[in-house]
């Protein structure tokens, strides 16, 4: 399950290295609109690709679905590939989750490499090998456990991102920190995300990867400590969920938007911070600090207490559940993993609640 991450600072050279150590016979190279316009130029002269068959794809989570994945499959089928071809995913989340699923897939499998171009997909979706996409409504509800056989981050894409994109990663970076030390959360909450140091940036970005890394080592499935990672993504996933139905609403009274992963991530971090603090003791002092980080770059999700039934309709449905009872990563302190945690809907509201008003 493991795969090679390189940090990389030479793109031409690093993929030109990773193309060459898979033996193929077809190269494809999957973008979707927006990395096709804005990162294919900076990789599209490297000798390895001259031959690649490109795939364009949607862009945004809108698009991580059967119907794009089906696409996926099509080009590969009329672009000649076979079992022994090989796939470049050139993108953020939504291309390395869509892109390693169609390769796990066609034709029982082929062999992926991920470029990932945003710091999302750097330090979360291009790391692990979860591959999959959004079904009936729900994220990442269909998918397998399968590695890239190799991931190469250069930070200099990072350049090419908004402000909400790099807030988005930095989201679960913020994750990272509080599953590790105190040093490095404290890092984390004095970053100016307004003036961004790319530096720097790269910097935690290593050190954010080699978090996750070495737990996904230790559990390549999710039986165990990888559930750490996990952490405010039981309530964030039905935020990003509930966000996400307003796509196509006509009459959106409510001016409610599909938001980025890593701003629902952000807004679940602040809920299960709360339940931490009340069910396994986190310090009330440093739940406080990380959740004004959030408000301060996040803001707030935009709910009331009439919505409350439908998000703990959708905290039913996450994958994480067992007999239909809702699974939460808590913490004791940072560093202080308590998976496998449990909080009844009372409390649940009341997490609703700290969220809108805390």
């Amino acid at each position: 399950m493991a795969n090679k991450v390189v940090i990389s600072t030479n793109i031409a050279q690093t993929l030109t290295e990773a193309v060459g150590e898979v033996k193929h016979d077809k190269l494809f190279l999957l973008t979707d609109e927006t990395t096709h316009e804005v990162c294919l130029p900076v990789v599209k002269d490297i000798p390895c690709l001259k031959q690649a068959i490109h795939i364009i794809i949607g862009a945004t989570d809108t698009h991580k679905t059967l119907e794009t994945l089906a696409k996926v499959w099509t080009e590969l089928g009329n672009g000649g590939g076979t079992r022994h071809s090989l796939m470049v995913n050139l993108g953020g989340g939504m291309v390395t989750d869509l892109g390693g699923f169609a390769a796990s897939t066609f034709k029982r499998g082929i062999k992926y490499i991920n470029v990932p171009t945003t710091l999302l997909s750097m330090v979360d979706a291009s790391v692990g090998g979860k591959t999959g996409i959004n079904f009936n409504g729900l994220k990442n509800e269909i998918g397998v456990f399968n590695a890239p056989e190799t991931v190469i981050l250069d930070t200099e894409f990072l350049r090419t991102l908004d402000h909400e994109n790099i807030c988005s990663g930095y989201a679960e970076m913020l994750k990272h920190g509080l599953i590790s030390t105190n040093e490095n959360l404290a890092e984390l909450l004095n970053f100016d995300l307004g003036e961004v140091d790319y530096k720097h940036l790269g910097t935690m970005v290593g050190t954010s990867v080699a978090i996750k890394e070495r737990i996904v080592e230790e559990d390549p499935l999710e039986h165990g400590i990888r559930k750490a990672l996990n952490l405010g993504h039981t309530a964030g996933h039905a935020f990003e969920s509930f966000c996400l139905k307003f796509e196509n609403e006509p009459n959106n009274k409510r001016g409610i938007h599909p938001v980025l992963h890593g701003y629902a991530v952000a807004w679940g971090l602040i809920g299960e911070l709360y339940l931490s603090c009340i069910k396994t003791g986190f310090p009330t002092d440093k739940m406080r600090q990380t959740v004004r980080f959030i408000k301060e770059n996040y803001g707030v999700l935009p709910i009331t207490c009439d919505d409350y039934e439908e998000l703990y309709t959708y905290m039913t449905h996450d994958k994480k559940n067992t007999a239909g009872i809702i699974n939460f990563t808590l913490l004791g302190d940072v560093g202080d993993i308590r998976i496998n945690q449990t909080a009844t809907k009372e409390e649940i509201f009341e997490m609703l609640d700290f969220l809108r008003e805390g």
